[in-house]
């Protein structure tokens, strides 16, 4: 199997904990690949030989990005909505039934362009492992087409449809969770490895989530919940109840909430792109953090509430507006999303881990922060393969 030293590496960012520093910086370092995973990491003065050989330059090696919530699948557009917050008008849920429709309207043809357009986009800048989640279909056909174009680009694939309840359902709200925990569900699980559910006001409630969760468990889902986005909707309750990998928002936290989160293995996976986009408050990471949640960042790129795919972004602003420090916010976005998806070979360089590497145009990664909205990716390899290569 061919291999792959990567060397005159200035800062390296392992997120292999050693001597206090949770990231594991190495300087003056090497990275030897072979196949799809990494050999070997250590002193530039001590690598092994390879067959190849690339110089990173005395730039910055960070994991790739892991993106552990999107909506990359959907139809249509919804600009108008974000210029109408933008003046004033307040974020609803209901927004989303406009992505369904267009989404329903959309052939497979024209959603898979779309989602491979948007899946090279996040990884130009540097996220190597996207999970995608269904949830702008809200009909058995629908739903399972979703996980099953999703399941084509990545291996990190969530069963949605419990995002909101769809139009013609309006009236017949049990109905639609019985399809949701019945039929739909068996259409979607062959395509899915998680189970979501939007419990929130406007969306599902406590107990219908719960039995959305539980079905989904039942036919070998591994559960995560949106929640507490718009306000104390109980979904950090439900998820820390139900051991759910993640619960995604947080915007709004009780005390309480904080306390069943640091007491679990639930990580809570921040979102700044949403609230950016909403004008909703920001998470207070820094409260979350000091009390000992593990934190991930997410992009949860979507046409409605959230339409960046940019990890970059979603650092710096939580190291701005959010009380990260940047050391933190990095590792939320590379080893903190792989915790939220239950991974263990990805978000981290060290030997047997995937080879998922992201080269900077910078000296340091915080560079990622200090210099927002500046394209800062060199290079990119995933699964030991170069997919992104330098300009010119």
């Amino acid at each position: 199997m061919p291999s792959t030293l990567i060397t005159d590496i200035g800062e390296l960012t392992t997120n292999v904990e050693r001597g206090g520093d949770a990231l594991g910086t190495l300087n003056d370092a090497a990275i030897l690949i072979e196949g799809s995973r990494v050999l070997w990491v250590g002193a530039m003065d001590a690598a092994p030989t390879a067959d190849a050989v690339v110089s990173a330059g005395g730039s910055a090696v960070i994991p790739g990005f892991v993106d552990s919530h999107t909506h990359l699948v959907f139809g249509g557009d919804r600009a108008d909505e974000f210029a109408a917050r933008m003046a004033g008008r307040a974020y609803e849920a209901g927004g989303i039934r406009r992505t369904v429709a267009a989404t329903r309207a959309a052939s497979d043809d024209e959603l898979r362009r779309r989602l491979a357009g948007l899946v090279d986009e996040t990884l130009e800048q540097g996220t190597t492992t996207p999970e995608i989640k269904s949830g702008y279909g809200l009909s058995e056909h629908d739903e399972a087409r979703l996980v099953r174009l999703a399941a084509e680009v990545t291996p990190e694939v969530t069963y949605l449809g419990a995002h909101v309840v769809p139009a013609e359902y309006a009236d017949r709200r049990d109905d639609y969770v019985d399809l949701v925990c019945g039929h739909m569900l068996q259409a979607c699980a062959p395509h899915s490895r998680w189970v979501d559910v939007f419990c929130e006001t406007g969306a599902f409630t406590v107990d219908e989530s719960r039995r959305i969760l539980a079905a989904g468990m039942a036919v070998g889902l591994l559960p995560r919940v949106h929640g507490n986005q718009l306000g104390h909707s109980g979904g950090v309750a439900l998820a820390v109840e139900m051991g759910a990998a993640s619960v995604d928002h947080g915007t709004y936290l009780s005390r309480a909430d904080v306390a069943l989160l640091a007491g679990s293995t639930t990580v809570v996976t921040l979102l700044p792109g949403v609230e950016f986009s909403t004008r909703q408050p920001y998470p207070d990471a820094r409260r979350l953090l000091d009390a000992g949640v593990t934190v991930a960042l997410a992009s949860d790129c979507n046409p409605g509430s959230s339409f960046t795919s940019s990890m970059a972004f979603c650092i710096a602003v939580a190291v701005r507006d959010m009380g990260m420090t940047v050391d933190e916010a990095v590792w939320a976005a590379t080893a903190g999303g792989a915790r939220a998806l239950l991974r263990d070979d990805i978000g981290v360089i060290a030997p047997g881990a995937r080879a998922d590497l992201v080269q900077l145009r910078a000296p340091s990664r915080v560079h990622l922060a200090y210099r927002p909205g500046v394209p800062l990716i060199e290079r990119v390899w995933k699964d030991g393969v170069v997919r992104v290569a330098p300009r010119g």
